[in-house]
C-alpha cells in the first residue's frame, strides 16, 4: 500500500468540468454537432488505478458500505451533478437516455470497466459544446436585443431544480442566465460593448478549454463522484491535483495562501491559510467567487467563469513579491456587487504562523485585572527540524510554553487562547497543548473502522503552564486540532469557551500514494473525553457571539454526505474546574454588556443581514426592480457603517466609496500593530473572564497557591 501521510486539513474539493449533448427527441437518441470535442477514452493505466482505489476505500475508509445497486445510483446522481451541478445543460431526455448506467456502475467499479463513465462523460460533453455554440453564435449578433422591463426572476441556486424538459425550455432558461450576467454588469456601470466582449471571451475560453478535455479529467471526477459516497474528503487526486495539493500542505506555494474549489462554474474561497497574504490583506473572505484575474497593479482582468480550477490556480501562483488582482462576487454569483482588491503574493512562514501574545487591562471595582492573549494561528511543528534532531525545534506547544512564562512575569490575571479561524494541523500539538492546562488525564479519543476500541491519547507529565482562569476564543472557521483542544477545555471544566460553534471537522485523512496520482481518505474520527464526536456539530461556546461568517454557509454541516455526529464510551477524566455554576450570570452580565456596544451592535445588524440574503433564492431581472434594491441595500449599509463611525466619536462618511478611501487611508497611516484599534471580541472576551475571576473569587495567584 505504500506509505501514508496523516493529514489534519480543512475541506477541499475536486474540479467539477461541465459538459453535455443533444438529444433527438423522437428517437431518443444522441445527436451530435459536427463542432463537438472529440470522445475520450481511458487510458490504459486507469482501469488498474481505479480497481486500487476502489479497493482502499471499500477496505480502508472509516465507513463500511456495500458496493451494491443503491450505491450505484447514488454514484450516478453525483457523477451527472458533479457534471452539471446547476442543471443547466442536460435536458430531462438525456437523463432517461443515460439512465440505463443507473444501476451498472457499482460491477463496472467492481471490474475497472470505465466505459460507461467515459460514455456519460463524453455525452454531457457534446451537450456543453452545442450549448456554448449557440451562446457565443447569440452573443455575436449584439445584446441590445435583451429588455429587462419584465417581472422576470432566476433561481439562484440550482443544484436541486428539475432538469429542462425541452431544447425551448432550456434556451429560456439560458435567455434569463444571459439577461442575468448582463443586467449585473450593466448595474456595475459597464457599457453594453464591454459587456458583449466580456461574455463572449467567458464562453470562448470555456469552448476551447472543453475542447481541450483530457481523459484524467474524465477519470478523476468519475471516482471522486464514487469516493464522495463515502464522505467528501475522500478524494483521488490526479498528478497535477497532488503536485498543487503536496505545494499547499508544505506551505511553499508562492501565492496568496487560500484554498479554493470549483463550485456551480465559479472558483470559490473554501478557506485562508492562517498569516498568508490574503490573510494578512484581510480582504478576501471565504465563500466569495473569483470572477476574473489581473496581474500587477495595472494589468487585464481576465474573466476565468468556467475555468478549470487547476487553470484558475496557476494564474493566481506567481513570483514572491508580485500583485495578483482578483475580481469577486459573493456566493450569489451576482457581478453586480463585484469588488476587485490586490494581493501580494508571498510564502508562509513559520514564523508567521507561530504563537503571539498581547496583554490589555480592564478596570473593576475591585481593582485593574491585566488579560494576556495567546493568538495561536495553526498548530505547527517544524518537521524538518525534529528529523534532524534538533532539541529545540519550533512547535505550537513549545512557543505557548514559553509565552504563557512571559505573560506570568508580566502579571497576568486571566488568558484568553484565542483559536479564531485555525483550520488545524498537528493532532499530536494539539494534545500536548491542552497538557498545559491540564495536569493529567486524556486528551483527544481516535477511532478507526478496524478498531472499535478507540486510542486515547493522554497528557501524563504531571505539570501544568497555567491553572488560573481560561477562556478560549472560537469561531466558524476553527477547525479540526482546534476543536480538540476547545473541546478538551470544555469537557474537563477548565475554562470558558466563547466565540461561534465551530467548523465541525472531525475527521482523519491519510495519504495513499497510487500508481497514477494519490488517495486522500478518511480512516478515522476524533472524540472528546466526553464521548461526544467533533464531527459535523463542531464545539458549541458556553457563550454565544454574532456569526458573521453563516453557519448555513460554510462549515462540515454544509457538506454533501458529511459523517454524522456521534458518540462512543467516554474516557476516564475528572474533570478540574466547574464553570458550570456561573454559566448564567455570566451569560447575563454579557448580554447587558453588549446590548448598547457599538461593535456588538454593528456584528448583529450585519450577521442577520448576510442571513437575509443567503436565504433569498431567485435574482430579480427587472433592473427598475435590482435598481431599487441595490439603492435600499445601499442606504441600509451606509447607515450601519455611520452609525458605528458615529458612536467611536468619528464624523460619518457620505458614501461607501468615501468610507473604502478612508479605511485605505488609516491602513498606509498605521505605522505598528499598536495603532491598531482594540478588537471587540478579545476585549468582550476579557470582560467575561474578569466577571469569572469576580465571581469565582479564582485567580491565577490562588490557582497556583492551590497547587
Amino acid at each position: 500500500m505504500g506509505n501514508r501521510k496523516k493529514l489534519a486539513a480543512g475541506p477541499l474539493a475536486g474540479l467539477a468540468l461541465i459538459v453535455s449533448i443533444v438529444v433527438c427527441a423522437q428517437e431518443g437518441q444522441v445527436a451530435f454537432n459536427e463542432s463537438h470535442a472529440r470522445d475520450l477514452e481511458p487510458l490504459a493505466i486507469h482501469p488498474r488505478t481505479s480497481l486500487t482505489i476502489v479497493d482502499q476505500i471499500r477496505h480502508n475508509h472509516f465507513v463500511k458500505k456495500p458496493l451494491d445497486d443503491s450505491a450505484s445510483s447514488e454514484i450516478f446522481d453525483k457523477y451527472v451533478n458533479a457534471l452539471d451541478p446547476g442543471h443547466a445543460y442536460l435536458l430531462q431526455p438525456d437523463l432517461d437516455a443515460l439512465n440505463k448506467y443507473r444501476y451498472r456502475l457499482d460491477e463496472a467499479l467492481k471490474h475497472g470497466d470505465l466505459k460507461p463513465a467515459f460514455a456519460i462523460y463524453n455525452t454531457f460533453q457534446a451537450r456543453l459544446v452545442n450549448r456554448l455554440d449557440a451562446l457565443i453564435a447569440g452573443l455575436e449578433d449584439g445584446i441590445e436585443k435583451f429588455s429587462f422591463d419584465a417581472d422576470e426572476t432566476l433561481q439562484i441556486d440550482r443544484e436541486t431544480a428539475p432538469w429542462s424538459e425541452n431544447e425551448a425550455a432550456n434556451d429560456a432558461l439560458w435567455e434569463r442566465r444571459v439577461k442575468a450576467s448582463i443586467l449585473s454588469m450593466k448595474l456595475n456601470e459597464r457599457d453594453l460593448g464591454d459587456i458583449q466582449d466580456v461574455l463572449l471571451k467567458r464562453y470562448r475560453n470555456r469552448l476551447k478549454q472543453v475542447r481541450q478535455a483530457r481523459s484524467e479529467d474524465a477519470f478523476q471526477l468519475y471516482i471522486n463522484a464514487f469516493a464522495s459516497t463515502y464522505d467528501p474528503h475522500t478524494q483521488y487526486l490526479s498528478p497535477r491535483s497532488s503536485e498543487n495539493f503536496n505545494m499547499s500542505m508544505s506551505l511553499s506555494l508562492q501565492g496568496i495562501g487560500a484554498v479554493l474549489r470549483t463550485e456551480d462554474d465559479y472558483t470559490s474561497v473554501v478557506r485562508l491559510v492562517t498569516a498568508g497574504p490574503a490573510d494578512k490583506a484581510g480582504e478576501l473572505r471565504p465563500s466569495d467567487r473569483i470572477v476574473s484575474v489581473g496581474q500587477g497593479e495595472r494589468g487585464k482582468l481576465i474573466d476565468v467563469v468556467g475555468w478549470r480550477l487547476d487553470d484558475v490556480v496557476e494564474l493566481i501562483r506567481g513570483p514572491k513579491g508580485t500583485i495578483v488582482r482578483l475580481e469577486l462576487v459573493d456566493n450569489s454569483g451576482d457581478e453586480e456587487s463585484s469588488r476587485v482588491i490586490g494581493i501580494k503574493r508571498d510564502t508562509v512562514k513559520l514564523e508567521e504562523q507561530a504563537a503571539q501574545k498581547k496583554v490589555f487591562t480592564l478596570e473593576s471595582e475591585s481593582g485593574d485585572v491585566r488579560i494576556g492573549v495567546l493568538q495561536i494561528p495553526t498548530f505547527y511543528v517544524d518537521f524538518n527540524a525534529v528529523r534532524r534532531g534538533e532539541k529545540n525545534f519550533r512547535s505550537t506547544t513549545r512557543d505557548v510554553s514559553r509565552l504563557i512564562e512571559e505573560l506570568k512575569v508580566e502579571g497576568v490575571d486571566g488568558l484568553v487562547v484565542d483559536l479564531r479561524s485555525n483550520g488545524g494541523g498537528s493532532l499530536q500539538e494539539a494534545q500536548s497543548l491542552t497538557g498545559l492546562f491540564i495536569r493529567t488525564g486524556p486528551t483527544v479519543q481516535v477511532r478507526k473502522a478496524r478498531r472499535p476500541k478507540a486510542r486515547v491519547y493522554r497528557d501524563e507529565d504531571g505539570r501544568t503552564a497555567w491553572d488560573g482562569p481560561l477562556a478560549v476564543l472560537v469561531n466558524r472557521l476553527s477547525a479540526s486540532a482546534s476543536e480538540i483542544f476547545a473541546g478538551a477545555i470544555q469537557d474537563y471544566q477548565r475554562g470558558l469557551v466563547i466565540g461561534t460553534q465551530t467548523f465541525g471537522k472531525g475527521t482523519v485523512q491519510t495519504l495513499v500514494p497510487l500508481n497514477r496520482g494519490q488517495l486522500k481518505i478518511t480512516e478515522a474520527k476524533f472524540y472528546r473525553v466526553s464521548g461526544d464526536s467533533t464531527q459535523h456539530q463542531g464545539i458549541v461556546p458556553d457563550i454565544s457571539y454574532p456569526d458573521v461568517f453563516g453557519i448555513d454557509n460554510i462549515g462540515e454541516s454544509t457538506l454533501d454526505d458529511a459523517l454524522t455526529w456521534d458518540t462512543i464510551k467516554p474516557a476516564v477524566y475528572r474533570q478540574t474546574n466547574n464553570v458550570q455554576p456561573y454559566l448564567a450570570r455570566l451569560r447575563a452580565n454579557h448580554e447587558r454588556r453588549v446590548a448598547q456596544d457599538p461593535d456588538f451592535a454593528y456584528l448583529r445588524s450585519l450577521s442577520n443581514w448576510r442571513r437575509e440574503k443567503r436565504a433569498e433564492t431567485h435574482i430579480s431581472l427587472n433592473q427598475t426592480t435590482r435598481v431599487i434594491e441595490k439603492e435600499a441595500d445601499d442606504v441600509w449599509r451606509l447607515g450601519l457603517e455611520n452609525a458605528l463611525l458615529i458612536a467611536k466619536g468619528e464624523d460619518p462618511v457620505t458614501s461607501l466609496k468615501d468610507l473604502k478611501a478612508r479605511q485605505m487611508q488609516q491602513e498606509s497611516e498605521k505605522v505598528s500593530d499598536s495603532d491598531e484599534d482594540p478588537d471587540p471580541l478579545i476585549m468582550e472576551t476579557g470582560h467575561i473572564l474578569m466577571d469569572y475571576i469576580n465571581l469565582s473569587g479564582v485567580s491565577s495567584q490562588t490557582a497556583q497557591a492551590s497547587n
